[in-house]
């Protein structure tokens, strides 16, 4: 019957087999961990767009500017191969040494505090990520606004799930590629409440998706004048914008203020204060000035933590309200 099924055109001579990726090796000029380098992209165990399979290799699943990509990495002795599959698949190819930290430039860092110093012996193959996407590391981060990691977690997973289109080529079961910022302006008022966003954050997110094209030109700027075009939006502060340029930027200076925990974090391990705030915080972080967020992220793989003295925060789930 007549339109009953989709005409099927045959590809052309020579063009690129649906799951053929394109591929590239790159060898870093010094030690790199791909689960350190990349693990800051992963928004908690479930995330859609980030997977590591069986084998170890780690996937990912993006919305770069030529369309949705999948990325897998894999790493053999000194090299590094990506392969990639989607409109996006060579833009994202292109980008891979960037993605790995190649701009990252660790040499000037000194470590001043023994906690410092162990963080740095036991991670030798951090390297800080550049991934050149405003709006992937963003939305994400508003998510995770005053709310427990679970909470931004679930509400992440949920709108992907339901949302997101899948990722191209071979990608593992249950990968999503982010939503296009017309499709997150899209999803229903109700459907933010399921996933349990109140209305203040799903609004931020509203607010820089009607202007992606102005967030995504952050990712070309400084990362000082990264965080003022992003803190244009209202609801999008200095946690929000360190967070993202990090991740953006391979920003190895801009340390989150504003958190919860960081403070604590920092002044037990490097003074032994529990109840240091942004502005102590920043005071022990002096001498690293250049690399101070490089300093926290060495301390951060050591875990040295303060004592609990009161509960965890409490989840507050309104998608039961």
């Amino acid at each position: 019957m007549a339109g009953r099924f989709p005409l099927r055109i045959p590809a052309p001579s020579g063009a690129p087999r649906p799951h053929a990726p394109h591929s590239r090796e790159w060898a870093p000029d010094g030690p790199l961990s791909l689960p350190q380098v990349l693990g800051c992209l992963r928004r908690g165990p479930g995330d859609p767009a980030f997977r590591v399979d069986a084998s170890g290799a780690f996937w990912r699943a993006s919305r770069t500017p030529e369309g949705p990509a999948t990325l897998r990495v894999t790493a053999a002795g000194d090299t590094v191969r990506g392969d990639a599959w989607g409109p996006g698949a060579e833009w994202f190819i292109d980008r891979l040494p960037a993605l790995l930290g190649s701009g990252d430039r660790p040499e000037g860092f000194a470590p001043r505090h023994r906690l410092v110093a162990e963080g740095h012996r036991r991670a030798p193959g951090l390297r800080l990520t550049r991934t050149g996407l405003v709006l992937e590391s963003l939305i994400p981060s508003v998510l995770e606004q005053k709310v427990t990691a679970d909470e931004a977690y679930r509400a992440w997973r949920r709108l992907l799930t339901r949302f997101g289109e899948p990722a191209p080529g071979p990608a593992p079961a249950g990968m999503a590629v982010p939503l296009a910022p017309r499709d997150w302006a899209l999803v229903p008022s109700w459907e933010w409440h399921r996933a349990g966003v109140d209305n203040k954050r799903a609004s931020t997110i509203l607010r820089a998706v009607r202007v992606a094209e102005r967030m995504e030109e952050a990712a070309a700027m400084t990362p000082a004048d990264a965080r003022t075009r992003l803190e244009k939006i209202p609801g999008i502060g200095p946690w929000t914008s360190a967070e993202v340029v990090q991740r953006t930027h391979g920003a190895p200076d801009e340390v989150t203020t504003g958190d919860l925990h960081l403070p604590r974090i920092v002044g037990w391990s490097l003074a032994g204060e529990r109840d240091a705030d942004d502005a102590r915080m920043l005071e022990l972080l002096a001498p690293y000035e250049g690399h101070r967020h490089r300093a926290v992220r060495y301390l951060l793989t050591v875990g040295s933590v303060p004592p609990r003295r009161a509960p965890k925060m409490r989840r507050t789930d309104i998608a039961r309200w």
